[in-house]
């Protein structure tokens, strides 16, 4: 499926899935020397494929019929500093962005955030919306991990593809519920860094469907 076709279905997904609402919230895809970047401003329920915009990770020269959204410049960060990062998506999810109010980050409490994020959800120094410092700053606290807060603003999620991305979001969301529930029942019970670090191995090597083989 071409990329764009599959941003289209994940912007639908984020929406009905409320990670995303009005015109709030981007999502990227990389595709060789540039990336698909949803445009400014425009209701989600309305962008189709020739809406997206085009821009170049060298020049940073962007082509299409609109502007690019204005955290574009977070987006190419991301995948400047991450030959890993194919895709990125920025929320403004409930939790999550009650985490980044709050200046919290999401501990590394639940197994499956710690696969597929790495550990705990760190929160960026806050910058203006669209500023290059943002960029800057979520690029510093995310590090090699998959997601970060930014500060008094949303969640961004990467992924090695579309969907690895969405379920990075889906994932962090649901431990930002998760934390809030168990704060309430005691304090949190802590994973031993160890452990942290075998489950993401564990993820990023040996993680998904694979046929048995038969025994002879």
């Amino acid at each position: 499926m071409d990329c764009r076709a599959q941003m289209l279905q994940v912007i639908k997904l984020l929406c009905q899935e409320r990670l995303i609402m009005g015109t709030w919230g981007n999502i990227s895809v990389r595709e060789d020397n540039h990336f698909w970047i949803t445009p400014s401003a425009m209701p989600y329920t309305a962008i189709q494929t020739k809406d997206l915009v085009k821009i170049n990770l060298q020049t940073e020269e962007a082509e299409g019929l609109w502007k690019p959204s204005s955290e574009w410049r977070l987006h190419a960060a991301c995948y400047q500093s991450r030959t890993d990062c194919k895709a990125v998506i920025h929320t403004h999810s409930v939790y999550a962005t009650a985490f980044a109010v709050a200046g919290a980050p999401i501990p590394a409490a639940v197994e499956d955030l710690i696969q597929i994020v790495g550990g705990e959800v760190e929160v960026a120094d806050y910058a203006l919306p669209g500023s290059f410092t943002l960029a800057e700053n979520a690029v510093k606290a995310l590090g090699a991990k998959n997601a970060v807060l930014l500060a008094n603003h949303g969640l961004v999620g990467l992924g090695r593809d579309l969907e690895e991305a969405l379920n990075v979001c889906r994932i962090v969301e649901k431990t930002a519920q998760i934390i809030v529930a168990a704060k309430t029942l005691g304090p949190l019970s802590a994973i031993d860094p160890a452990d942290i670090q075998a489950m993401r191995q564990y993820y990023l090597t040996s993680y998904g469907p694979e046929l048995q083989k038969e025994e002879k």
